[in-house]
């Protein structure tokens, strides 16, 4: 699937900015880029249109051979994350061009992806906001239980999905329709209105929308 331009960055944390009506926002701080391209895909060759980028700047012990053997045909240093981002078009940017802050303006909406805070296993009532059994009339030490979880002889097994007990978050989750408030270029920074996925310094990709 073709996506916009975008750019990896680390979620900094959140704070507050004053609109010009006096009005308080809340805003997560992302630092973002520059962003080196590490390789170009073309229709004609690969199939389809993509450029992969780079963050976070390395040295060569947390990088493997091959990768830094990658990484050399870019002459951009090494790097920690590397993602790929598909096009609609025919990219415009070449190997070893910089992709900054500076693609994005305030006014503009874009959404973000990032691995959400892993809460590790949990119950059902947390997990999925049930109410659980009652507190009386007959209920003893099962006030937080599953309870029925499928029916009798006939289908005689437990549905594909049902919503029981188990692990929760560290998953990949897109928040969408996120304005930009501010950009920053000389710090690498970019503030997005509202709160995006991911605990803080976690890894995050923000694209165009």
């Amino acid at each position: 699937m073709a996506e916009k331009l975008g750019i990896l960055g680390r979620k900094l944390g959140m704070t507050r900015i004053f609109a010009d009506d006096g009005s308080a926002l809340a805003v997560t701080v992302i630092q973002a880029g520059p962003c080196p391209v590490t390789q170009v895909k073309s229709e004609a060759k690969d199939g389809y249109n993509a450029l992969q980028i780079a963050f976070w700047k390395t040295t060569a012990k947390h990088v493997t051979k091959p990768m830094q053997g990658h990484f050399a045909q870019a002459d951009a240093g090494l790097y920690r994350h590397t993602r790929e981002i598909r096009l609609a078009g025919a990219p415009d940017k070449k190997l070893g061009d910089e992709l900054t802050v500076e693609i994005f303006a305030p006014g503009e909406v874009v959404k973000v992806t990032g691995r959400s805070v892993g809460k590790g296993y949990q119950g059902r009532m947390r997990r999925w906001n049930f109410a659980g059994s009652k507190d009386s009339h007959g209920c003893e030490k099962v006030h937080r239980n599953n309870g029925s979880i499928g029916n009798n002889t006939f289908p005689g097994h437990v549905f594909k999905g049902r919503k029981m007990a188990g692990h929760w978050g560290d998953e990949t989750v897109t928040e969408t329709g996120l304005l930009v408030v501010g950009v920053r270029p000389e710090d690498n920074v970019i503030l997005v209105k509202g709160t995006v996925p991911g605990p803080k310094n976690g890894l995050v990709l923000i694209r165009k929308q």
